[in-house]
């Protein structure tokens, strides 16, 4: 038995190929999953002649689609998302964040991100800032940052506040001395250290 065969879609399948598209795929995939859902039958001139009109339909979508997310993807650079999770003092999550977490956080603020789009080149498993891909194309993809914050105070900052050194008194100080800028406000729990995840 042959090892691949030769259909004509009759229905866009994702990764595939649109319909009115003659592909070539494997047997067991052909007889498994493409024609038990009727998404592709025996290739003929007259069936393509038949779905031209649906085809055309097709490749109008797909433009208006690419557009779309042309556009997204330019919004997207630089964006930042925070997501709240619990976590032990040393910082370390009870449980990961997914690419369906992050993809969630994306289309509440405003974005049309699908969890797939979302790359991850490791687990994100603790307190932390993390730079995501977030790649909707093969040739489309933008850069996130990902603030994964404690949803209580962890007791490691605590500890850290209680040994900095109170500021120095300004009465007095040195000609050129700067006093310290009491609009300057410290950075969330598990904003230091931030760690660049690289892009997947």
């Amino acid at each position: 038995m042959a090892k691949t065969v030769e259909l004509l879609l009759v229905e866009s399948v994702d990764s595939l190929g649109i319909v009115g598209d003659v592909v070539k795929v494997r047997t067991g995939f052909a007889r498994n999953y493409l024609l038990p859902r009727s998404l592709a039958t025996t290739p003929s001139e007259e069936l393509i002649k038949q779905l031209a009109a649906k085809r055309a339909d097709a490749q109008r979508q797909i433009a208006e689609q690419r557009s779309q997310r042309e556009q997204m993807v330019a919004k997207l650079e630089g964006v930042e998302i925070t997501l709240e999770r619990s976590c032990n003092d040393q910082g370390h999550l009870y449980g990961s964040v997914t690419q369906q977490d992050i993809a969630t956080a994306l289309v509440e603020a405003g974005f049309a991100v699908r969890a797939r789009d979302v790359r991850l080149g490791q687990p994100i498993k603790r307190v932390d800032t993390y730079e995501v891909t977030v790649r909707p194309d093969v040739d489309l993809e933008a850069s996130v940052k990902l603030w994964v914050v404690s949803d209580r105070p962890l007791a490691q900052d605590e500890r850290r506040e209680s040994e900095e050194p109170a500021p120095a008194a300004t009465e007095g100080a040195p000609a050129g001395a700067e006093a310290p800028d009491a609009g300057e406000k410290a950075e969330p729990a598990g904003r230091k250290g931030a760690k660049k995840q690289p892009k997947g």
